[in-house]
């Protein structure tokens, strides 16, 4: 549910969810099916909220499909993005070690829907399910890790190397290819948005990606639809790796 006083909906209940998506099952998705309640599927169009800053934290979300952004907003209205998810991934976590109201707020960047499931009966599952306990915590860690890296390039890589590492994060998301090794970001990802990810001015950002465009590494505006960015991996890794 968005925030009191938010326009923006928040995610629409849906009948508690089957075991498997189409084609692969997700890790969480035997797991949860095995638990009776408090587990419901929510749908969410762009830019609705799975939950806002200040509300209960009282459960967690595992993303099933599309993209979600995790973000906080300061005291002076400005935001800060903490992390961009994907299918298999989960949110909201901060409530099985006793949080009791969001620090952050989380939005789907395209259509999306997530299993949200009680913090009673998932902490519940994990304690009685040892398996779901170490798949649940293998993943905590991996974005522990995930986490510390951005941190480690926020405060010691150069910006255009800081950017090429969100852009080649944000491809690897992406489910279509666009010829040879270019992909497809997935979602309309304005430069504002990769400036707040990185923690710089849309300013440089801008000049970086022109500098990135003129190198052939991303491909944007011209001729490809508003708001489509194709990244070519290959190049882009060449920035990163370069010391």
């Amino acid at each position: 549910m968005p925030a009191k006083g938010s326009s923006v909906p928040g995610p629409r209940p849906a009948r508690k969810p089957a075991s498997r998506t189409s084609g692969r099952a997700l890790w969480f998705e035997t797991h949860l099916a095995a638990i009776s309640r408090g587990v419901t599927l929510v749908k969410l169009r762009k830019s609705d909220l799975l939950y806002a800053k200040g509300r209960d934290a009282d459960s967690v979300f595992f993303v099933k499909t599309g993209r979600v952004r995790r973000s906080v907003l300061s005291e002076s209205r400005q935001e800060a993005v903490l992390g961009l998810l994907k299918p298999g991934d989960f949110c909201g976590e901060g409530c099985l070690s006793g949080q009791a109201v969001r620090v952050s707020t989380a939005a789907a960047l395209t259509a999306t829907t997530a299993i949200r499931v009680d913090k009673g009966e998932l902490a519940k599952a994990l304690h009685d399910n040892s398996a779901f306990s170490a798949a649940f915590l293998k993943h905590l860690l991996v974005h522990t890790v995930a986490v510390e890296k951005d941190l480690c390039g926020q405060l010691f890589n150069r910006i255009d190397k800081r950017l090429a590492r969100a852009l080649l994060r944000l491809s690897r998301c992406g489910q279509d290819a666009a010829g040879g090794d270019a992909r497809l970001i997935p979602a309309n990802m304005s430069q504002q948005a990769l400036a707040e990810i990185i923690g710089v001015s849309r300013l440089r950002v801008s000049a970086i990606m022109s500098k990135f465009r003129r190198l052939r590494m991303v491909e944007y505006g011209g001729r490809l639809p508003k708001g489509e960015i194709r990244v070519h991996a290959n190049l882009l890794l060449d920035v990163v790796l370069c010391e």
